[in-house]
């Protein structure tokens, strides 16, 4: 009855509610946050650098995120880069001192605060040519003015960066009086038009004040209150943002500060001064708002300008542009016809004439409606992760945010389960589930920020295994049993592998190395095609009749293992095969193919162990040892129950192991060697007993099927800045955003997924002559397309 109640809700459901409809909804609603978006872009302004000085919040424990936009770290050596021949200048008080020291150690992690306090601190690092100078002036006055209006004259050098602020002894040293307020405004008037000037030539950030904790303070800073502070800020923000009448102040309000001293100034030792994680935080803004739009990192968005398009992406648009131009047209015209062709009523007898002809869909109109679809899907792409359009922000790891979402999809995953068509082991219902499943936990993983906590990475590590482990037990079989070496089959392969990366190659500008796993998959799967193509070619009809050919395949097993092992051990070789072009150019990142090698080298052996596991179950099953039947036990009760236990007690040792690992490279070379184990005790546990392998998680299976798509799209519309940090749709929500953004990257995965079946049975045809002519048509494009990308990569040169 449970079942019945539960299919017929479900068509129910459906008849209502399909994919289609969620699709409809998830344009919708991409429209509505799009002109949300341009709209709150006009009117608040596209400066993402304005946002970063002086709004954001705490993800956590010391972890800032401005508002909108994303927070590179800086390292020492990009510091360096950044900030070669340049001269940095901080004046003011004791906390702008706290600013200066925290902004040298970003450049120099040795820098000790020494010397005499009440005075000036140079800096310098001949290595990169970098000055950085604290100059003490405590107070807004005549001294401090003095220094800033001989930067004014042209035959003195200015600083490049110039970073003020002072209050605090203004307020002390007169006991906070309201003389001493008329007189801070008086002076921060006569700099303001020095500050404007200097802001023509240098980037100028005046700092406000930030608050203290009353408290802590000391008998002689008491009269330094929040109440003095707030009034000290309102007129230098009013001053300075009034010097110019006509334009916009060029000096920038650093008021970030204020935020992150609200959050952490009870952490502080006096109650004036900021604890040392607000101060490593506000330099590293600092260095943000300068450094970002000239080394533009991935993962620091804010203060970088859209990136200029590419001839490459130029061509891509204009060609989608022309096949939306291109269907619309064809659609009108299709439109009027079938109109003409309606059905008319006889006069006479009052019957509708019935149209004998039936115009079926031509595969030009399938064509331009997939490319129609594709391109403005990629317009989406575009939005999300290029235009600046939608807000990002950094992700931030916490044990809640991983574990929850994991406890609720294993929820849905038992609640929707279904029988499967057939019982046998890894049938298709099954590895669909497995590649749904594990699909979900990598994107959680990756949402979740849990690569930095190790114990989940090495589980992580497992999955992306797992899946090639299926891809070498799944086209091993298919070629064992079919015997189908022809050209379709592969092309078929590797178009539905490759088509969705090779368009983002386009359209966003990245290598195809960037999307590593499509690489990796494409590249084991053609080592298993020439395996088991190559001379001589053994399938399992041929093994059946003479058992010396089962040894003739494991020859050729044994012989891949040995190349596996030589290309894993001699980096040298990898990469001089990998460094010739045009495999450069497919394989290369950053300007050399290392990490094409780490990746390929993390799972080596994977690979060949689902072929041997292929092999061996195809020749049990063909032998009759194993029973398939429903409800089943795979052995007999005593063989079924012993390896179910040794499979549980080996799953959970790989789990402990993996748990309780400290040092990553260490774990990293173990990995490819140990893997297999959880992959077969976990093989064994869901197919020994016959119940398992009768049912499976429809919930799972629906993902799996558009695994590859899910895998490839979280890059840009899920996650932003190239899988560094989160799209935000939504923001001020971070749940309903979630829920909305997954909706639409689901939604647009599915689309894909179906534009590229549309097109691959266009594109790839049967019959061979013609399949050779769009071959070649595809050769000539890619060899343009490694042309214009040659000459773009001088050009940027």
């Amino acid at each position: 009855m449970a079942a019945l109640a539960y299919n017929l809700g479900k068509r129910e459901i459906n008849h209502y509610f399909s994919v289609r409809s969620a699709k409809v909804l998830a344009l919708v609603a991409v429209l509505l946050l799009a002109a949300c978006h341009l709209a709150s872009r006009r009117y608040r302004g596209n400066d993402s650098c304005e946002y970063l000085l002086s709004s954001g919040r705490f993800l956590g424990e010391k972890v800032w995120q401005p508002h909108s936009c994303m927070m590179h770290k800086y390292k020492i050596s990009e510091a360096k880069n950044c900030l070669v021949d340049k001269h940095i200048a901080f004046i003011g008080d004791s906390r702008i001192r706290q600013l200066f020291y925290s902004f040298v150690k970003i450049i120099n992690p040795q820098f000790k605060e020494e010397g005499n306090k009440h005075e000036n601190i140079p800096f310098e690092d001949k290595t990169a040519s970098v000055k950085v100078d604290f100059l003490w002036h405590p107070e807004v006055n005549g001294s401090m003015k003095q220094c800033i209006k001989v930067w004014t004259e042209d035959s003195i050098a200015k600083p490049h960066v110039i970073v003020a602020g002072a209050a605090t002894w203004s307020i002390k040293i007169h006991n906070g009086s309201s003389e001493a307020l008329s007189q801070y405004k008086m002076n921060i008037t006569s700099i303001a038009p020095l500050l404007e000037k200097l802001a023509k030539t240098s980037d100028v950030y005046w700092v406000l004040q930030d608050p203290v904790y009353e408290d802590l303070l000391s008998e002689n800073r008491k009269m330094i209150t929040n109440e003095k502070i707030d009034a000290y800020n309102e007129a230098a923000v009013s001053i300075l943002n009034s010097s110019t009448r006509n334009s916009k102040s060029n000096v920038k309000m650093f008021s970030v500060s204020k935020l992150i001293a609200q959050e952490t100034i009870m952490e502080s030792l006096d109650g004036l001064h900021l604890p040392e994680s607000s101060r490593e935080t506000n330099a590293m803004i600092l260095m943000n708002v300068y450094c970002n739009k000239i080394l533009k990192p991935v993962d620091g968005s804010c203060c970088q300008p859209r990136p200029p398009l590419t001839l490459i992406q130029k061509l891509a648009a204009c060609f989608f542009t022309l096949s939306i131009i291109g269907y619309l047209i064809f659609y009108i015209i299709h439109r009027n016809a079938h109109r003409k062709n309606k059905p008319c009523t006889d006069l006479e007898s009052g019957e509708e004439k019935k149209n004998i002809i039936n115009t079926p869909v031509s595969s030009l109109e399938i064509l331009l409606q997939s490319f129609c679809k594709l391109g403005l899907i990629m317009v989406y792409f575009y939005m999300c992760d290029r235009a600046n359009l939608f807000m990002k922000e950094n992700k931030f790891y916490t044990h809640s945010s991983f574990f929850i979402p994991i406890i609720y999809i294993l929820v849905l995953g038992v609640f929707y389960n279904e029988n499967t068509k057939e019982t046998k082991v890894l049938n298709r219902e099954q590895t669909d589930e497995w590649k749904g499943w594990m699909q979900l936990v990598i994107l959680i993983y990756h949402i979740s920020g849990a690569s930095t906590f190790l114990p989940v990475y090495m589980h992580i590590r497992v999955l992306v295994a797992a899946y090639l482990f299926q891809t070498g037990y799944g086209h091993f079989s298919y070629f064992w049993i079919k015997g189908d070496f022809g050209i379709h089959r592969v092309c078929q392969v590797l178009f539905r592998l490759n088509f969705l990366v090779v368009v983002l190659c386009i359209v966003m500008d990245r290598p195809y190395q960037f999307y590593y796993f499509v690489p990796l998959v494409t590249v084991w799967f053609m080592v298993i095609y020439v395996t088991l193509a190559l001379w001589p070619q053994i399938i399992q009809k041929k093994a059946n009749g003479n058992c010396f050919w089962h040894f003739g395949l494991l020859l050729k097993l044994g012989f891949l293992l040995l190349f596996i092992c030589f290309l894993a051990y001699s980096q040298g070789a990898f990469e001089k095969i990998f460094s010739l072009w045009p495999l450069s150019k497919c394989f290369e990142l950053k300007g050399n193919v290392y990490e094409w090698w780490f990746r390929w080298r993390l799972d080596r052996y994977v690979v060949f162990h689902g072929m041997l596991f292929a092999f061996i179950y195809l020749a049990l099953q063909k032998r009759q040892i194993l029973s398939e039947g429903k409800g089943e036990p795979l052995f007999s009760n005593k063989i079924s129950n012993f390896l179910l236990f040794i499979s549980v007690v080996s799953f959970l040792t790989y789990s402990i192991w993996a748990s309780s690992c400290k040092n990553k490279a260490e774990c990293n070379e173990l990995h490819p060697s140990v893997s297999v184990v959880q992959i077969l005790a976990f093989i064994l546990i869901r197919n020994i007993p016959g119940y398992a392998r009768s049912v499976y998680s429809s919930f799972f299976a629906w993902f799996g099927k558009i695994s590859l798509e899910l895998f490839i799209c979280q890059y840009h519309i899920w996650l932003a800045a190239d899988t560094r940090g989160i799209l935000v749709l939504i923001p001020g929500n971070p749940m309903l955003n979630i829920i909305v953004s997954t909706f639409i990257f689901v939604c647009v995965a599915h689309e894909i997924s179906q534009i590229t079946n549309d097109l691959a049975q266009i594109i790839i045809p049967k019959d061979n002559s013609s399949l050779l002519k769009r071959l070649a048509c595809i050769a000539a494009f890619f060899c343009g397309l490694l042309i214009l990308s040659s000459i773009q990569d001088k050009s940027k040169h």
